[in-house]
């Protein structure tokens, strides 16, 4: 049983958040992006359009927003820690069934459930990273995007593993379904690792109130409007590039060897973003950092969009992979800056929910476009659009 925290003993932050950032791993970077690489051999056999393709990203973000507003609830008869765990075991079921199904009904019902259960991991995990910042103001930027950042562990998981799995049961009918049962078991084996953060932070105190954020304010949506705005437009963007930039850059003639390296490399600068930003995220107390961080993922996601040449390609993966989850650590820090300790919750849920309804518009739009004049690239200039307006909106968020 592992030591509680004591005086003589003093919380282990790092470590702390390193295990607790596979709850990112399960909840977006495998249950969420794993499915970009499953996308084409899936379209490829089981025939279909890209608006249905799109769609099964679409239904896991509806998942994810009734996820998003079940949690508080369940919070408030459940632990975070235990909620956590839970919902991460349920992301590996779900996980799992995708592989013994090749009808579309229950395809998209697997991905709305496991939608919902990455909602449970995503926001427990982000509440109890929270928590462990506010131990540690000076660093409490940097381990906050360590969480995230853990998005970045299960996309290189996911990258690595996947094409190897779907090499070797190429001749299998249906062979995608065991890469589904391959990222199954990665989720469950994560979920064994976050027990022991889970068992710590159940057993810490509720954190002491933040000195820069007044004690009695609460959470109100007029006060982050332009925050929210803002991230959902970053939703509705950078989900079309995470569920379609595999499959573009198949069309334009990528080999499997150069699509794994491109996906791996987008993973480890996920990994690296949370050293890269977490400056940006100490020090801005308003919509500064989401407004930037916005407008360069605009940038990262347009570049396939204009030109195949490889360089470009893979400076823009590598770009969009230093940014992107640290659009999400953004509006955890934006929270922690400007609300007590007690309405954190609250104020991550409320986020949470405008970018799930984000990623709901995003590839079913994507698609929608993809299967007109233009095809992908011209999906992918839509989602550059709507990051660059996120952007805007966030620049007029005000510190409270």
């Amino acid at each position: 049983m592992p030591r509680m925290p004591t005086r003589d003993h003093p919380l282990p932050l790092l470590r702390l958040a390193l295990a607790l950032s596979l709850g990112a791993a399960v909840s977006l970077g495998i249950t969420r992006f794993a499915y970009g690489l499953l996308l084409p051999p899936m379209r490829e056999d089981l025939g279909w359009s890209y608006t249905l393709a799109g769609a099964m990203n679409t239904v896991n973000a509806a998942g994810y927003l009734i996820g998003a507003l079940a949690t508080p609830l369940l919070m408030r008869r459940w632990r975070p820690a235990t909620v956590l765990l839970a919902g991460s075991l349920l992301a590996s079921l779900f996980m799992g069934l995708s592989g013994f199904f090749t009808a579309a009904a229950p395809l998209l019902a697997q991905r709305l459930l496991a939608g919902v259960a990455s909602a449970l991991v995503f926001i427990t995990g982000g509440l109890l990273a929270a928590r462990l910042g506010a131990r540690d103001p000076a660093r409490s930027g940097f381990l906050l995007g360590l969480y995230y950042g853990g998005t970045g562990l299960g996309i290189v998981v996911s990258a690595l593993g996947v094409p190897p799995v779907l090499a070797a049961a190429a001749a299998q009918p249906h062979g995608w379904a065991w890469a589904w049962w391959m990222l199954a078991l990665a989720c469950l084996l994560a979920t064994a690792f976050m027990v022991w953060p889970a068992r710590v932070l159940a057993a810490l105190p509720a954190p002491a109130p933040n000195a820069q954020a007044p004690g009695h304010r609460v959470f109100r949506v007029r006060d982050f409007g332009f925050g929210l705005a803002g991230y959902g437009c970053f939703g509705i963007g950078y989900i079309g590039y995470m569920t379609f930039v595999i499959a573009l850059l198949r069309e334009q003639g990528s080999t499997a060897a150069a699509l794994t390296l491109f996906y791996a490399l987008l993973g480890v600068a996920v990994l690296a973003s949370s050293r890269i930003w977490a400056g940006l995220l100490d020090r801005e107390r308003g919509g500064g950092a989401l407004a930037r961080l916005n407008a360069l993922l605009g940038v990262a996601a347009i570049v396939p969009a204009l030109t195949a040449a490889w360089p470009l390609v893979l400076a823009s993966g590598l770009l969009f992979g230093a940014v992107f989850l640290s659009v999400v650590a953004s509006t955890t820090a934006l929270v922690r800056h400007n609300l007590p300790p007690a309405q954190w919750a609250a104020g991550i849920s409320a986020f949470t929910i405008v970018f799930a309804a984000g990623q709901i518009v995003g590839p079913t739009v994507v698609g929608l476009i993809a299967d007109g004049p233009g095809g992908l690239a011209r999906g992918l200039v839509f989602s550059a659009a709507a990051l660059w307006l996120g952007a805007l909106l966030a620049w007029r968020q005000r510190a409270l």
